[in-house]
């Protein structure tokens, strides 16, 4: 988007978002690894810059069942289309702080060594837009960088998600800092503001499942052409919470995503197999178990889940995958609430298969 200066100078956005890049201090280096993203699970971000823009300051807490500091958890999403959103805008700083930080970062990149041209340019625009009212259509200019409204709401930035790979996908909240006024809802443009559902997909990106172990009979050694049963209890199959919040003034927001297991997927670990059922996909029983316990007797039976294995695995085992699916979905603030894509978590269980020995008289 094209800004025309009142002496008639052209100054792209990109440009204004390039000389705002600049601004960086090595202090504030951290805060690109995003809100909520650090030691702990409470970790509180001070706003600043990492060499691409300005970073929110603003505090994401992260409870339940989540990896430590709100880090990345062990979920999969089933849906290899969705991801976590690669970056968002949140609360930054109130309006003195903002003139406090901005101003002295600006005059001290104006001031240095050889800047000039379009990179002084879009400097010289910059710091119009926060002082001299300086705007275009839809992003309003700030007179002394608002501080007259100190108070009555804040400042809000950029913040990087650093479990997104695509570095241009993490760098594509690209707008300067904007204004919104405390109880109120960020302008319409900005799509990438958090939002409930934002919250949501971070507590999902956050969640740790439970590392459950299937039961197995024979547990650990079975035969060839031997039916094994597989089997979880409801006592260690339940549900699994984690919700993300942010607190700032004026700005409460909170979601909580839920997952709930659905069926159990098992992979024997070779082609020569055989599972039960086929599809080797075992649903979830009514009272909310899966799988049924070996009984003694029931050794030439079919199990409801389970598997059996056509050879030996020799000297060696075979790595029998158990994967668990769960139904994800999540309820936020003001009732917003909805499904994500299903979530896997798998795990590898070593088998040792043998051959029924005979003997012949």
């Amino acid at each position: 988007m094209p800004v025309r200066g009142h002496r008639g100078t052209l100054v792209s956005v990109a440009a204004l978002t390039l000389a705002l890049s600049t601004l960086v201090h090595s202090e504030s280096a951290h805060a690109g690894t995003g809100v909520g993203f650090g030691p702990g699970s409470d970790t509180e971000q001070s706003g600043g810059s990492d060499g691409t823009n300005i970073y929110a300051g603003a505090r994401i807490e992260y409870s339940g069942s989540v990896a430590q500091g709100g880090s990345r958890g062990n979920v999969t999403s089933a849906d290899v289309n969705w991801t976590p959103p690669p970056c968002w805008y949140a609360p930054y700083l109130g309006a003195k702080d903002f003139k406090e930080k901005m101003s002295k970062d600006i005059e001290g990149q104006m001031s240095a060594p050889g800047m000039g041209g379009h990179a002084g340019a879009a400097l010289s625009e910059l710091q119009r837009h926060y002082e001299d009212e300086y705007g275009w259509t839809d992003t309003p200019g700030y007179k002394d960088y608002n501080v007259e409204n100190d108070g009555e709401g804040m400042f809000w930035a950029a913040v990087q998600n650093p479990n997104e790979p695509d570095i241009l996908k993490r760098n594509s909240c690209n707008d300067l800092p904007f204004w919104v006024d405390n109880g109120q809802a960020p302008p319409a443009q900005y799509e990438q503001a958090i939002t409930p559902e934002i919250l949501a997909a971070l507590a999902y990106q956050a969640m740790e499942l439970p590392d459950t172990e299937v039961t197995l009979a024979p547990d650990g050694i079975t035969k060839v052409n031997l039916p094994t049963w597989a089997w979880l209890d409801e006592a260690v199959f339940d549900e699994v919470q984690a919700t993300a919040a942010i607190n700032a003034p004026g700005f409460n927001l909170q979601a909580t995503t839920t997952a709930k297991p659905v069926s159990l997927r098992l992979e024997p670990g070779t082609a020569d197999a055989e599972t039960y059922p086929a599809s080797g996909e075992c649903v979830i029983n009514a009272d909310n178990s899966i799988g049924e316990p070996y009984a003694k007797g029931k050794a030439d039976e079919s199990p409801p889940c389970g598997l059996k294995y056509l050879r030996s695995s020799g000297d060696g085992t075979f790595d029998l995958q158990a994967t668990i699916t769960w139904e994800i979905t999540w309820a936020g603030t003001g009732g917003a609430g909805g499904d994500l894509p299903n979530g896997t978590f798998g795990a590898d269980q070593a088998v040792t298969v043998q051959e029924i020995q005979s003997v012949n008289r």
